[in-house]
């Protein structure tokens, strides 16, 4: 029947303009005037004013552009692009709390089938059709009235006036409020769709979309091996790139459950206060290998400069990358990367996901190819599946499920409190169980000195105010998504060849420290020399030699 009835109907290109600003203005933007509201000073009718205001400054704002674009043959196309865009930034923004920009863009190119498959649930479906499929199809459905091109533009004239008025004499009486509210927040924009996904889109093809045949800048060329005085065996050091694990869950670092009762066994050098580069793999991992620090990151020339990896190859390392996740971004491009064998992966994988079990044994597999011969030093890189969101229930094995009840869906916005950290916290225990199991591996591995370094890449939000995931803007974001946890342990031989070494380590557990702390302290622990390493960011350069 409601079909029926607007294939009959006919609108003016004005009111199609101005239905179509009101729907993106509007229905789409609920959480931004949310928090509109929560930031405004005021309370009652002056605080519902201020919201009022915001409403109309956007709702005018589009009406205004719709003037110069809609025309009879481009509107219908264009508002569709519009709803469409709109529908999806917009759940993403009102269910999640996630802001649209350019990093989450970055995020959304560089995701696999596999993950981007775990962000599809019922809510969203249900959120498409409602937001949309049937919007689409109303557009589509309605027919514009046709008008004499005088009649058409007079009218355009006078709803951009009213429009650019409108907009104009609400920001200069609320001015003092938008402009206290916008700079201390400027990321807010990203909560405005459409146009924070289009402006993000632009941002990223400007700033940071990948360049073709962009020339190799070599660095570290000086690098070279300096073995210490009386090391008698090669080293191997495990480095394993976690993935979305914070701090705070850590029990090493205080968390009231018990997420690392495998771990606290061991002894580790646990390091309490670090923080991540950036909020999302695609920043923080390119970034932690690149040498660069967080202030004076440039994605641009990480992507096709030397890193960690290759320097360490160049002075003398076996440099191996194994991926349990959706690749390095750019960081093992030059070095080997270990092709996991088809039987592991019968075992341990599932529709294009694989528990991060299938590490323990591929290293397992990786140390027996080894030749007895083979004296090399070995830089080994295992990067986990950890604890991706939003289906962390996928993550683990049902043995670990021990903490109850559990949020066992990909919509994670509709589980309880409880339930939700109690799935994300099973993810660390399995961490836990994993990181335990690649310790034990490394302590049969005699003819090395053998050390593990473990650094998560991010960490996530899980629905502390309003907000799931991560990739939110570093500016803003919060600690539950940039303070990572950090351990490292060495075997007994190490210790044994570097006891000044692991003692200036050990007096830095509580201190101030980043993943920008990686790159040189790194080399300085593989024993290789090189003009590159930052002495402030190294952290062996603390303490004084003996």
């Amino acid at each position: 029947m409601l079909l029926q009835k607007l294939k009959t109907k006919s609108i003016s290109l004005f009111a199609f303009n101005l239905l179509l600003a009101i729907w993106l203005g509007v229905f789409l933007n609920i959480a931004f005037y949310e928090k509109i509201q929560s930031l405004t000073p005021y309370t009652g009718i002056k605080a519902g004013l201020f919201v009022v205001a915001s409403v109309m400054v956007v709702v005018a704002g589009y009406n205004f552009i719709f003037q110069l674009l809609n025309w009879k043959w481009t509107a219908k196309p264009i508002a569709i692009a519009l709803v469409f865009i709109g529908g999806f930034a917009s759940y993403a923004v009102n269910t999640l709390g996630v802001l649209i920009t350019s990093d989450q863009v970055q995020n959304l190119m560089q995701t696999d089938i596999s993950e981007a498959r775990d962000t599809w649930s019922w809510h969203l479906v249900v959120w498409t059709l409602g937001m949309t499929v049937l919007p689409i199809i109303a557009i589509l459905m309605l027919k514009l009235k046709p008008e004499p091109i005088v009649r058409l533009v007079i009218k355009k004239v006078v709803a951009s006036i009213v429009s650019l008025a409108l907009v104009g004499g609400l920001l200069f009486v609320f001015y003092v409020d938008f402009a206290a509210i916008f700079r201390e927040n400027r990321d807010l924009k990203g909560m405005i769709s459409p146009q924070n996904m289009i402006a993000s889109f632009a941002s990223y093809y400007k700033k940071k979309a990948p360049k073709e045949k962009l020339p190799l800048v070599t660095y570290g060329e000086d690098a070279v091996m300096q073995k210490a005085n009386g090391s008698t065996l090669p080293k191997l050091m495990v480095l394993v790139v976690g993935e979305t694990a914070r701090a705070e869950n850590f029990s090493l670092n205080g968390y009231a459950k018990n997420t690392n009762p495998k771990l606290s066994k061991q002894d580790l050098l646990n390091f309490s206060q670090v923080s991540s580069c950036g909020t999302a793999t695609a920043i923080s991992v390119p970034c932690m290998f690149s040498g660069m620090p967080r202030e004076d990151y440039d994605e641009r020339l990480a992507s096709h400069r030397e890193g960690l990896l290759d320097i360490a190859k160049r002075a003398g390392y076996q440099v191996t990358w194994i991926d349990n996740n959706s690749g390095c971004k750019g960081a093992c491009d030059r070095v080997e990367q270990f092709k996991i064998p088809e039987p592991l992966q019968q075992k341990w994988c599932q529709d294009a996901e694989c528990f991060d079990d299938i590490l323990i044994e591929s290293l397992k597999a990786y140390l027996a190819t080894i030749p007895k011969g083979d004296t090399r030093p070995r830089l080994i890189v295992l990067h986990q599946m950890g604890s991706h969101g939003p289906a962390y229930y996928k993550r683990i094995p049902a043995a670990f499920k021990v903490f109850k009840p559990t949020c066992d869906t990909n919509a994670i916005q509709g589980c309880s409190r409880e339930a939700l950290l109690n799935s994300y916290d099973n993810t660390l225990l399995y961490t836990d169980y994993v990181l335990d199991s690649l310790i034990e591996t490394l302590k049969t591995a005699t003819q090395y000195e053998t050390g593990l370094w473990y650094l998560s890449d991010h960490g996530e939000s899980t629905g502390e105010s309003g907000m799931y995931l991560h990739g939110a803007p570093y500016a803003i974001a919060p600690t539950q998504q940039t303070h990572v946890p950090m351990f490292m342990w060495f075997s007994d031989l190490w210790k044994k060849q570097a006891t000044p070494q692991i003692k200036c380590l050990a007096q830095q557990n509580k201190s101030e420290l980043s993943q920008d702390n990686l790159f040189p302290t790194m080399l300085s622990l593989l024993d290789v020399k090189t003009q590159v390493i930052d002495p402030k960011n190294d952290m062996l350069a603390t303490c004084s030699k003996p």
